[in-house]
């Protein structure tokens, strides 16, 4: 796997970068959103600085599982990205990731640091989706193997 680019979408962008295997998360950066061209051109910006192969979207789902407007707007933001960049787009669930972030702050003692919350919550979805693909490249190498046994 390479690096990977993940975005927490709202009135700022957190956004968190992969290690170049695609195995840990860190928070990179937060920017206010302006213009979609304004956007677009800074995370394309980000894509080719960092060498990224893939940007993964926070995609905010109702608890049931069910999307509200939020997640439809997320859904037309992403597929406008999608047509601006050279690489895949991707959605990834993102439920209680904002929940998961605070909650690292408080484990760390700090404070909530509303200015970097956006990009540790970006970090948080990031990890998911870097944890949930390994595991199925253990289960593919899980069935190979027994496939040859």
């Amino acid at each position: 796997m390479a690096r990977v680019l993940a975005l927490d979408l709202g009135n700022r962008v957190g956004v968190a970068l992969s290690d170049p295997r695609g195995l840990l998360a860190r928070p990179l950066l937060v920017f206010k959103r302006g213009s979609r061209q304004e956007d677009f051109t800074r995370i394309a910006h980000l894509v080719a600085e960092h060498q990224v192969e893939k940007v993964i979207v926070g995609l905010p789902l109702n608890m049931d599982g069910s999307e509200g407007p939020q997640a439809a707007w997320v859904r037309d933001y992403s597929a406008a990205l999608a047509q601006a960049l050279a690489v895949p787009v991707e959605l990834w669930d993102e439920r209680l990731t904002t929940v998961e972030a605070q909650e690292i702050f408080h484990a760390q003692g700090k404070r909530v640091d509303r200015s970097r919350l956006d990009a540790l919550a970006a970090a948080v979805i990031l990890q998911s989706y870097l944890d949930a693909q390994a595991g199925l490249s253990r289960q593919g190498e899980n069935h190979a193997a027994e496939m040859e046994s």
